[in-house]
Parts: C-alpha cells; structure tokens; sequence
C-alpha cells in the first residue's frame, strides 16, 4: 500500500501563485509515475499534470499548461504542484495520484492510489 498525504491548498486571489505538495509513504514512490488532478463541485474529477517516475517527462491538461509546473523529490518522497497565475476557474479540490507503472496517465483510472484532497478556492 501507499499513502498520499497533500497540502498546500488554499484560499487566493486571482493571479497569485500557490505550491502544492503531495507526500507518500508506503510502498516505493520512487518507482510510481505520479499526477495531479482536480474537481470542481458539481464535476468530474479531471487531469491537471502528470510526472514520469524519474520526472523527466511531464505532461499537462490544456487548461493549465504554461501556468502550472509539476515537479518531485524521490529523495524526499514529495511531488509538488507549483500553480502560478491562478484563476477562478481553478478552484477545485486537488489530489495526488499515483500508479504503480513508471509512465505518465491522464485518466483517473489509471491511478491506483489517492490522497484525501485539498482545497484550492481562487477569487476574483
């Protein structure tokens, strides 16, 4: 098993910038491709960023590339989302994710284990 802990979240104005973190702990994170997604209330659960094992391939939802960048630590055990240029229509629940394969997903499905979520709420 593994366990995701996030943290980070808050409540911002529009253009500010925000860092998220995921911890794990449990079985090796080092060997997980990881990625974030959010929800919105009343949504679907949608792709944010995803991150290869070793963290050199990234892949981005459209809605946030150029604005978000995800990165990690295997060091540490910690996958971070840094969100610069925040909008409205970012306020969501984010969660980490992870997959016991070493490549990048982009469906919730592919994703075997979860953190419990923090909130992001961005005004404008």
């Amino acid at each position: 098993q593994a366990q995701l802990v996030e943290s980070g979240g808050g409540a911002v104005q529009a253009g500010d910038s925000l860092r998220l973190s995921c911890a794990a702990s449990g079985r090796t994170f080092s060997t997980f491709a990881m990625g974030w997604f959010r929800q919105a209330p009343g949504k679907e659960r949608e792709f944010v960023a995803s991150i290869s094992w070793n963290g050199n391939v990234t892949y981005f939802a459209t809605s946030v590339k150029g604005r978000f960048t995800i990165s990690r630590d295997n060091a540490k055990n910690t996958m971070y989302l840094q969100m610069n240029s925040l909008k409205p229509e970012d306020t969501a629940v984010y969660y980490c994710a992870g997959r016991v394969f070493s490549s990048i997903g982009t469906s919730p499905a592919q994703y075997a284990y979860w953190g419990q979520g923090t909130r992001v709420t961005v005004s404008s």
